[in-house]
């Protein structure tokens, strides 16, 4: 069986796109009439899987990932988290990889939950359910390694992967995660070492592991950093777009033959018909813009191989 990270990057390859369009969908985000409409948590969770839908199937041949941000669809409760069920069950049937961004971070018999919700499966007299079965989900690790070992249970039990926090793209994120240790490491560069060990027995053929890491590429220095010392390291890449980070950003992030990492790409693509291709339905203007973004990032990364 193919190992979920080589899928990843075979998909990546096969396209030539490194990026992945996160359904981060808010009622905002959504054309006017249907923002009318939603009145209710449950019209609120229809109009939005609708609308996901919709994206996937304007997507699915051009971007080889979405990354479906959980606590867009928790706050409408249990109709919501259905909506949030369906969309990684409809676009893993439409063969893109599905990263659940839940950020789970707890020790022991907690942790292990979480990664039997995402990755692994509920055990139920004699039978092994999914929940909301996922091929990747990101994870805090910051509470160390007991946090993080039911989850590398199931990747390589399940055949999955991780995304553990290492450098975040929000602004503050060095009040904490750039403090030095007395060795000169700061935090993220000593998570980022652990990421490194913790992944070891979960290297695929393309020698990178299904242990990878988030690392904002609104921190450009670091990020270049990170890539030099986390070899076979995974990056999941937040803040390109709406967040700021441009396309030249997101090079650094990358290897010397153009892969390492996933960029992920939100608000630009789900409200491009509210903006940059105002005037076209909702579907066809996110495709405009994924294939703008796909444009942007080949022409960084292979600037930067050939450079």
């Amino acid at each position: 069986m193919e190992l979920a990270i080589d899928a990843l990057i075979s998909r990546i390859d096969e396209l030539g796109n490194p990026s992945c369009v996160g359904l981060d969908t808010c009622i905002e985000y959504l054309p006017e009439h249907w923002q009318q409409k939603c009145g209710s948590f449950e019209d609120a969770a229809k109009y939005i899987r609708d609308f996901n839908f919709g994206i996937i199937d304007a997507i699915s041949d051009i971007v080889p990932c979405v990354k479906v941000q959980i606590a867009c669809y928790e706050m409408y409760g249990i109709e919501g988290m259905r909506s949030f069920c369906d969309t990684i069950n409809y676009a893993r049937s439409k063969g893109l990889s599905v990263i659940a961004d839940a950020k789970r971070g707890d020790i022991g018999s907690t942790a292990k939950c979480y990664s039997a919700a995402y990755l692994g499966r509920a055990k139920l007299q004699g039978k092994e359910l999914p929940a909301f079965e996922s091929d990747f989900v990101t994870v805090n690790a910051y509470l160390g390694s007991d946090g993080i070992k039911p989850f590398l249970e199931d990747v390589g039990r399940c055949n999955k992967g991780i995304f553990i926090l290492v450098k975040t793209s929000n602004p503050a994120s060095g009040e904490l995660q750039d403090r030095r240790f007395e060795d000169g490491r700061t935090l993220y560069e000593a998570m980022g070492d652990y990421v490194i060990e913790w992944g070891k027995p979960f290297i695929g053929r393309y020698d990178y592991s299904a242990v990878g890491a988030v690392v904002g590429c609104t921190h450009r220095r670091q990020a270049e950093s990170l890539r030099k010392r986390l070899k076979g390291v995974f990056f999941l890449i937040p803040g390109y777009g709406a967040q700021g980070g441009k396309a030249e950003d997101i090079a650094v992030c990358f290897d010397e033959q153009g892969r390492g990492g996933i960029v992920n790409s939100s608000r630009a693509i789900l409200t491009a018909h509210q903006g940059a291709f105002k005037g076209l339905d909702f579907a066809n203007a996110a495709r405009e813009a994924a294939l703008i973004m796909r444009e942007e990032l080949s022409k960084a990364i292979k600037g930067r191989a050939n450079g």
